[in-house]
């Protein structure tokens, strides 16, 4: 035989050695769906073996879905699988739908399963909320707030706690807002509820009508959930915003009067400082003209102008003058 030959029975049997392994490792998984109903070809199983997908989960949830009357191909489930999505989860939704009566098939499983990857949720809560549905506390308890604060028009502020009732709606759930936004449209409308009342006793005597006034405003748009219902489950009355607004107000304008007046008043201290100013100024002048007087004398006597007995007329006079201010002045006052 020659060496060739030999070669290619080695090559052969090293082959069949290793599928023969593959072969037996898979029995296990072959007969376990054969049994229940839901068979997988030998095929299947080496393609996925070689994919390096875990057969025993595909096959696992594939008997799942056949026992309960759900035709998936180890395809589907596989493709599931491989694009990241949580393959037993979204089998016991399909599952669970059917229960409910709901319709929900492998694509949009899939798709709401994708979805919800990384969120905390699941295609099993989805559904499961489709059926029962949940309530929301609005505002949520991790977000830091306990109420949602509103102010009527009476200045009076209004604190409300609300909880939402929602139900999955399965069609929207994908591209549709979560959770969130529903919290901040209900709150949104209750605001807007408390501001438009004339006055915080009416929310006080009808707290319904903050639920029936928001509830038809259609806040579940676009969402995922529809809302059933939305109940008050506590009403306070908060400070009054109205009368702190005026008392800043009041606080404001007297600062700007303050301000105003003081502006006045150094205005008039400047005005002041001029006069003075001024009169000191006009006093230099009376002194300088006063200054000029003995000089005019003097240059009248040398142009002969005026003489010696002009003079002490002059000075009699204004002796005479003097005399009359003392007489005339009030005792006790000086000149």
């Amino acid at each position: 035989m020659s060496p060739f030959i030999i070669g290619v029975l080695i090559i052969v049997g090293i082959v069949a050695l290793v599928v023969g392994a593959i072969v037996i490792s898979l029995i296990g998984a072959y007969v376990k769906a054969l049994f229940n109903g839901a068979a997988v070809s030998m095929s299947k199983l080496i393609a996925l073996k070689l994919a390096s997908i875990p057969y025993g989960l595909i096959v696992d949830a594939r008997i799942t879905a056949v026992r309960a009357g759900i035709p998936i191909s180890v395809d589907q489930i596989a493709s599931h699988f491989q694009a990241g999505g949580n393959v037993v989860p979204t089998v016991q939704a399909i599952i669970a739908a059917k229960k409910a009566g709901i319709e929900l098939n492998w694509d949009r499983a899939c798709a709401i399963d994708l979805a919800t990857k990384g969120s905390g949720k699941s295609v099993v809560e989805a559904v499961r909320t489709s059926v029962d549905p949940k309530v929301i506390d609005c505002p949520n308890p991790e977000g830091g707030r306990t109420t949602i604060d509103g102010v009527a028009k009476d200045g009076i502020q209004v604190k409300v706690k609300a909880r939402v009732t929602v139900r999955t709606n399965l069609d929207r759930f994908v591209g549709g807002a979560k959770e969130n936004t529903i919290i901040a449209r209900v709150g949104e409308g209750i605001v807007t509820t408390i501001g438009s009342a004339e006055s915080y006793k009416h929310v006080l005597a009808s707290p319904d009508s903050i639920s029936k006034t928001v509830l038809a405003r259609g806040l579940d748009a676009g969402t995922a959930f529809e809302i059933l219902s939305i109940d008050i489950a506590d009403v306070d009355v908060g400070v009054n915003v109205g009368a702190a607004l005026q008392v800043a107000q009041a606080e404001a304008n007297k600062n700007m009067a303050q301000a105003q007046a003081e502006i006045r008043r150094a205005a008039a201290v400047a005005l002041e400082q001029e006069m003075r100013a001024r009169v000191q100024e006009m006093q230099a002048k009376v002194v300088e003209a006063q200054a000029q007087v003995p000089l005019a004398m003097a240059e009248a006597f040398r142009s002969g102008h005026l003489g010696v007995m002009d003079y002490y007329r002059m000075q009699n006079i204004q002796a005479d003058t003097d005399m009359r201010g003392a007489i005339a002045q009030p005792e006790g006052v000086k000149k």
